[in-house]
């Protein structure tokens, strides 16, 4: 029988976990040197040598750990497994609840900064009538959620179990919000339209490009398919392992932390708007901070899974699953395809708030927090619970 029961979290990380951390980084068994002088052939050896160091003489996890345990943490059983969640309650009377979900490589870190401005927007610049409960699980198989161990864990019943989720906690109305695979659940929670989800916002609209786009496109349908060709010459490698042979990924993923680390920022360099180098973008100690939700757990083969589960239909689907719920989308410059809103209409025909914004990218609510924050005030200020 299911248990219903939320129970406190805490993150605490065993001294020999640590230990061996150590022992692993410094035992790292480098690759010969890229050939050319850039990134085009993935992570420069120079860099990871680099983060290598600072990870074993700067970064100091327990500092971490504690900083992450400032935030109220849960675990709930939900259709059988167990699922790491972030709840942070408003104090404000009106506020609204907000449900919360990330993709990979990232992870619940990347909504940290937004949280405290979210829930409690007047100590932030915001009013009393912007404040949100919010609520950021971790996807089965990421972060401290339990690993799947048969199949059948894919987007549409995340969707689900994400709605039990807000119920158990009291929301019979909320609203959504996702980018990357984040956006395919929030988009299957609108395609589900189960009853409680009010409204959803997303950074990464799931749509393709429509005929007239292909065969007459203006300047932006030009940027989306620049982006789109782009991404399946030479950004889709990864993905294409991920959901055809996550096992054989994970071997070296969960045995190496540099081949973690690796796998994980060489995407926060080409899917952040940071002008050439991912530090632009976010510190060394954040990138860190999310390889860890990976390492710690050891979920290198359980989070590829989803793309195993899922890929070739989350992302999928026109006219014919078009979500009827009111939606926002906020268009960030350097996703990884900046659709554009013709393309968008397609699917999220109830289109109730767009923007495009001049800076940004993949990781919106961890590279640009603040802007992040304005977009879901305006986006959910034009929806009622």
């Amino acid at each position: 029988m299911a248990d219903p029961t939320v129970r406190p979290f805490v993150i605490h990380t065993p001294d020999s976990e640590l230990d061996a951390l150590q022992r692993r980084l410094a035992a790292t068994r480098w690759p010969d040197a890229e050939t050319p002088s850039d990134w085009t052939q993935g992570l420069p050896l120079t860099y990871a040598q680099e983060l290598c160091a600072y990870w074993q003489n700067e970064y100091q996890w327990r500092e971490r750990e504690a900083y992450f345990n400032g935030f109220p943490q849960f675990l709930t059983e939900l259709d059988e497994l167990d699922i790491h969640f972030i709840h942070v309650q408003s104090t404000e009377a009106l506020a609204r609840p907000l449900l919360m979900t990330h993709g990979w490589p990232g992870s619940v870190v990347e909504f940290h900064k937004v949280i405290g401005p979210l829930v409690d927007p007047v100590a932030f610049g915001g009013r009393a009538e912007d404040a949100f409960h919010v609520v950021c699980p971790s996807l089965p198989g990421y972060g401290f959620s339990a690993k799947p161990t048969q199949t059948g864990w894919g987007v549409e019943r995340i969707a689900t179990a994400w709605n039990t989720l807000m119920q158990r906690l009291g929301y019979t109305r909320y609203f959504a919000q996702g980018g990357d695979w984040g956006s395919a659940v929030t988009t299957a929670i609108g395609l589900q339209n189960l009853g409680q989800c009010a409204g959803i916002h997303i950074n990464m609209p799931n749509a393709g490009a429509p005929k007239d786009a292909l065969a007459n496109p203006d300047d932006k349908d030009k940027v989306a398919l620049a982006g789109a060709r782009y991404y399946a010459e030479w950004g889709a490698g990864y993905s294409k392992q991920q959901s055809t042979r996550p096992q054989t990924l994970g071997y070296g993923l969960v045995d190496s932390p540099m081949g973690q680390a690796a796998w994980i920022i060489e995407k926060f360099f080409e899917w952040t708007d940071c002008q050439g180098h991912p530090e632009n973008a976010l510190t060394r100690q954040e990138l860190i901070d999310n390889v860890m939700f990976y390492w710690l757990p050891g979920t290198g083969a359980s989070s590829a899974r989803l793309y195993w589960e899922s890929f070739g239909t989350a992302f999928g689907g026109g006219a014919e699953r078009q979500v009827s719920l009111p939606t926002g989308c906020s268009i960030f410059p350097k996703e990884i395809v900046a659709t554009p809103r013709r393309w968008a209409q397609q699917r999220y025909p109830n289109i109730v708030y767009w923007n495009e914004l001049d800076q940004g990218g993949h990781f919106a609510a961890f590279e640009q927090p603040e802007l992040f924050v304005q977009e879901l005030r305006a986006c959910f200020g034009e929806m009622v619970l």
